[in-house]
């Protein structure tokens, strides 16, 4: 076996504030928010949360090495998390968490301040793609690729007045409409010409993602739409 078949990938340190970006600021959102805010203040702790109390096995079972993955892997704190949201609906993180009705008062009580403190940039939203949601918080722009760099540049604009050091992006929004995959999904010449022309087959959801990407920041997809596959 030679050198280079033995060698391990180097995962880099945590460094800096991390920015956590959803679009989205509904119940999912609003519960993940008022979640990691409580935890950070000391009224919880984070049930559920595989990164933060789940454990993994190392060596054989009788060794009984089982850190906390959080020890483990080099894991942003949560004290290092800021957060920024879209949304058509222009309530802030308080009054969306109050109209989605999964937190009660007094959790609210709790970490409500810091929930009115998240206020969300205007969306790049469709009701072609959500039938049953309205809202007038939204972007507007000649095309599709005008949509995507207003985002573009909501993420470097965030990025710099919050000195984040690193991005993720994570889908709260609601599941969009049905989408086969096309001919604009097969190439990134092909999306990207879709852009230009406002091609259909491009939903909200794809042009969040294709706006991350282009920031070099990981997406992850949080409903079951066509977006990344």
């Amino acid at each position: 076996m030679t050198d280079k078949q033995t060698e391990h990938p180097k995962i880099a340190p945590p460094r800096g504030r991390l920015g956590v970006l959803l679009p989205g600021l509904g119940a999912v959102a609003t519960t993940f928010v008022a979640g990691v805010e409580a935890v950070r203040r000391g009224f919880a702790q984070p049930i559920g949360s595989i990164t933060q109390m789940g454990t993994i096995r190392l060596g054989k079972r009788t060794e009984a090495r089982t850190p906390l993955i959080r020890d483990f892997v080099p894991l942003a704190n949560l004290s290092d998390l800021e957060f920024a949201a879209w949304d058509p609906i222009p309530d802030d993180g308080l009054e969306s968490a109050r109209v989605a009705g999964v937190l009660g008062e007094a959790h609210l009580r709790q970490v409500g301040d810091f929930l009115a403190t998240i206020k969300p940039l205007p969306a790049v939203f469709s009701q072609d793609y959500v039938k049953k949601l309205k809202g007038e918080n939204v972007k507007r722009g000649a095309n599709k690729r005008e949509l995507a760099e207003a985002l573009r540049a909501d993420i470097r604009r965030f990025k710099e007045e919050r000195g984040c050091d690193r991005l993720v992006m994570v889908w709260c929004a609601s599941t969009e409409v049905f989408l086969s995959p096309g001919p604009v999904h097969q190439s990134i010449e092909a999306f990207e010409e879709g852009l230009e022309k406002s091609d259909p087959g491009i939903s909200p959801s794809m042009i969040y993602a294709y706006a991350a990407i282009q920031e070099r920041v990981p997406f992850a997809n949080g409903a079951p739409n066509l977006t990344v596959d």
